[in-house]
C-alpha cells in the first residue's frame, strides 16, 4: 500500500531563495507549454499538442536557457508537463460529459506552489538514517536541505514533492509499504449520520459536536481581509496582510484536519464495520439556478441564493469530504470495512415499522412515526437506517 508523509523543511536563506527560483522556473515552463498548446489550437488549424511532443523539446529548452531551466531536474520538469497534460485531459473529459469546465489557465508566480520528483534518486534524494537526529533531502540545484522528521518513514520512498505554504516549505513523500496487521476485532458495527447541528451521530445515539472552526474564525478573517483590501498593491504592507490572511486560513484548515483525524481514528478503533451516507457534496453545495421574471425581461425572481450561500458555507466548514477520505484511509490500514449507502429517506424511515413519510420528521431534530408512534432523535434514526442498509449491502457483496 502507498502512504504519504509530510514534513517541515528548514532551509537556509540561500536555499529558500533557490527553492523560490525553482518554483518560478517550473511555473514559467508550465505557462510556456500552455501557451504553445493554445497557439497550436488557434493558429495551426486546431492542432493538438500532447505531452510527448512537449517533453521531446525539453532538451533544447534546457540547452537554450541553462541558467533558468538547465539547472533543475529533468524528471521534475517532465512532471510539470504531465501536470499540464492532466489538466487538459480532465478538461476534455468534463467537456464530453456535457459539463461546462473552465479552460486550463496560466499560473501566477504566487499560485504555483508544488514541484514533483517522480522517483527518489532522480534529481532528489531522501537521506534519512534511522538513528541520525538530522534528516536531509537533497534537491538538484538547491542542495541538502534539513527536514524536521517528526516520525519515521516506513517502506520504500517512491516520489518526493516540494511544497510551499506561505513562508514555510514542506517535503511530501509517498512510500510503498507492506499492509499492516489489522486491528483486533471488536465485534461492533456502527452507522453514522453526517449533519450540521452535530458533526455526526452514530447508531448508538452518540453525538459528535460540530466544531465550526471556520465560523469561529470569521471575525478575525473579516478583519484581516479588510486590512488587506486597504493596502496598496505591490507594497510591503500588502504582502504582510496577505500572509496574515493565509495564516488564518491555514490555522482553520489544520484544526479541521485534526478534528477529522481524531474522529475517524476513534471510529476505526472501536468498530469493525462502519456504514455512512454516500453524500454528493458537490451537488448539495451547488448554487441555485436563477429564476427569470416572465413579466420583466432581464429581471429575476428571488431564488433563495442568500440562504443557500449560508448553507453552503456551513457544509464547507464541516468538511465532510475530508473526513470521509480520512476515514476510508484509516479503515483500509486497520482492516476495517467502510460501506457507503444511499442516503435517500434514511431520516424519514421508521426503524421500528419501516414506514417512510415526510411527516415522520416534524422538526429538524425530532422523529415521530405517524403510523406506529415511534419517537427518537432524527439523526439517531438516520444512523440506524444507514447501518441496516450497510449491513444488507455487505451481505450481498461477493466475498
Amino acid at each position: 500500500m502507498i502512504r504519504a508523509y509530510k514534513f517541515l523543511m528548514r532551509p537556509t536563506v540561500g536555499q529558500a531563495i533557490a527553492l523560490g527560483e525553482m518554483l518560478r522556473d517550473h511555473c514559467s515552463l508550465y505557462n510556456g507549454a500552455l501557451q504553445e498548446r493554445r497557439d497550436a489550437w488557434r493558429h495551426a488549424s486546431k492542432t493538438t499538442v500532447r505531452y510527448g511532443m512537449q517533453s521531446a523539446q525539453l532538451k533544447d529548452i534546457r540547452a537554450f536557457d541553462p541558467e533558468r531551466q538547465g539547472r533543475w531536474s529533468f524528471s521534475s520538469q517532465q512532471a510539470t508537463l504531465r501536470r499540464l497534460d492532466k489538466a487538459f485531459t480532465a478538461f476534455f473529459r468534463r467537456l464530453k460529459a456535457g459539463e461546462k469546465p473552465g479552460h486550463p489557465r496560466f499560473r501566477g508566480a504566487g499560485r504555483f506552489d508544488t514541484v514533483d520528483f517522480p522517483k527518489d534518486g532522480d534529481g532528489c534524494r531522501w537521506d534519512a538514517t534511522p538513528h541520525e537526529p538530522v534528516t536531509r533531502v537533497r534537491l538538484q540545484g538547491v542542495g541538502h536541505v534539513r527536514v524536521h522528521r517528526h516520525r519515521p518513514v516506513v517502506g520504500i520512498v517512491k516520489t518526493i514533492s516540494v511544497k510551499r505554504e506561505g513562508k514555510r516549505w514542506y517535503v511530501v513523500l509517498t512510500a510503498e509499504q507492506d499492509r499492516p496487521d489489522p486491528l483486533p476485532a471488536t465485534g461492533s458495527v456502527v452507522g453514522i449520520d453526517m449533519g450540521l447541528a452535530s458533526f455526526l451521530t452514530d447508531s448508538n445515539g452518540v453525538h459528535v459536536a460540530n466544531p465550526r472552526h471556520g465560523r469561529k474564525a470569521t471575525a478575525n478573517l473579516e478583519a484581516a481581509q479588510q486590512a488587506l483590501a486597504r493596502c496598496k498593491r505591490g507594497s510591503k504592507r500588502r504582502r504582510k496582510a496577505a500572509e496574515r490572511v493565509a495564516d488564518l486560513h491555514r490555522t482553520v484548515r489544520r484544526r479541521r484536519l485534526d478534528h477529522a483525524h481524531k474522529t475517524a481514528l476513534g471510529l476505526v478503533r472501536e468498530h469493525d464495520v462502519i456504514a455512512h451516507e454516500d453524500l454528493k457534496i458537490r451537488n448539495m453545495s451547488a448554487a441555485p439556478a436563477p429564476k427569470p421574471n416572465p413579466e420583466i425581461p432581464g429581471a429575476f425572481l428571488p431564488n433563495g441564493a442568500a440562504a443557500k450561500t449560508g448553507l453552503n458555507r456551513s457544509i464547507a466548514d464541516a468538511g465532510w469530504g475530508v473526513f470521509l477520505a480520512i476515514l476510508h484511509a484509516k479503515a483500509e490500514s486497520a482492516g476495517r470495512d467502510v460501506i457507503a449507502v444511499d442516503p435517500r429517506n434514511t431520516s424519514r424511515r421508521c426503524p421500528a415499522c419501516g414506514h417512510t413519510a415526510k411527516e415522520n420528521r416534524p422538526t429538524q431534530e425530532t422523529f415521530h412515526c405517524v403510523l406506529c408512534g415511534h419517537t427518537a432523535h432524527a439523526d439517531t434514526v438516520g444512523a440506524l437506517n444507514v447501518l441496516r442498509a450497510g449491513l444488507a449491502r455487505r451481505e450481498t457483496q461477493p466475498a
